[in-house]
């Protein structure tokens, strides 16, 4: 059986983006559900996505463990798994781990960009790794069933989360610095390590991470892909498009600026260009998995480990969560 999994996407959620999302075959879908919320209004956020999936029944259910995946497949539903973008829902209270799992969280970042109670995020000067409370809130997600997610935090703190994690963790959406250094892409040493640990990187098709920005070529993405595939072994390698369907630019000033600044931060993006990016051409939403299964397979991908890119390898990390 094989699956497929888009590993990140924060889109505005509506009925349009479910179907699309099945149109692409999407067995299941890893979503953002919070970004700079505290714990109440992340309750709120899970009374919407009640919402969702009372109304929309035929397309999307809450996923909770790999068995699910293999459900939303049988089904012919998509699986929606519920990630953090930040630790802000857990406060500064440990106990706060187990109850948003009980809600139906899997994954969390440590940070975003910025240091948080948990460690030192990727716009940081000064990376001062995985704080006491990070360690403790390691041991208490490992325990209970949440990935610990790297994505938008800085290297010694990545390094500190591998080495501290009895789990494998993920970095769901972010590109290989070797290709372009924006940031949010990581280096060559650090997705050695994510490997050997056997972690998960999914490589993101936000146009802040690619190379050329809107204008990158499907052919140098999957350059990307191969060559990445031969730094980490195939096996630990998926995709996390980063989407933003739909999203209006007020939500992405508001990812950037939080309640945290009063000037303007504008993160990947410029003054001239504050907005979201569009997408290139040939991923401009989920249906965007066909054109990348035709990619994959034309640089030399097996249709083995091109399945396996597109979701299997994401499926059998599941396996591991719980």
């Amino acid at each position: 059986m094989n699956y497929k999994i888009d590993n990140l996407q924060y889109c505005k959620w509506s009925r349009e983006v479910f179907q699309i999302n099945r149109d692409a075959g999407l067995d299941a879908v890893h979503v953002t559900v919070v970004y700079h919320e505290d714990y109440d209004e992340f309750l709120k956020r899970v009374s919407e996505w009640d919402a969702h999936f009372k109304k929309n029944s035929d397309l999307i259910f809450l996923g909770k463990t790999y068995k699910d995946i293999e459900k939303a497949k049988l089904e012919n539903k998509t699986a929606i798994f519920f990630g953090f973008q930040n630790c802000s829902p857990i406060e500064d209270d440990i106990g706060l781990v187990e109850k948003v799992h009980q809600h139906g969280c899997r994954f969390m970042q440590l940070t975003y960009n910025n240091q948080s109670l948990l460690a030192t995020g990727c716009y940081e000067k000064n990376d001062s790794g995985v704080t006491n409370f990070g360690k403790e809130a390691i041991k208490e997600m490992n325990k209970v069933g949440i990935v610990i997610d790297m994505s938008h935090s800085a290297e010694k703190s990545t390094l500190d989360a591998i080495e501290l994690s009895e789990k494998p963790i993920a970095i769901t959406h972010a590109n290989p610095s070797f290709w372009y250094k924006a940031l949010r892409n990581k280096s060559t040493d650090l997705l050695k390590t994510l490997a050997d640990s056997k972690g998960m990187l999914g490589l993101s098709l936000y146009a802040h991470h690619l190379k050329d920005g809107t204008d990158c070529k499907i052919e140098s993405f999957c350059e990307m892909v191969a060559k990445t595939a031969d730094i980490m072994g195939v096996k630990n390698i998926g995709i996390g498009s980063d989407l933003c369907l739909y999203q209006p630019d007020s939500v992405v000033e508001w990812m950037r600026n939080g309640t945290w600044t009063k000037a303007k931060n504008y993160g990947e993006g410029s003054k001239s260009k504050p907005g979201f990016p569009k997408q290139p051409n040939w991923f401009i939403d989920a249906r965007g998995f066909k054109n990348l299964n035709e990619g994959l397979k034309k640089i030399g991908f097996s249709e083995d480990d091109v399945n396996g890119i597109l979701g299997n390898n994401w499926y059998n990390f599941y396996k591991g969560i719980n």
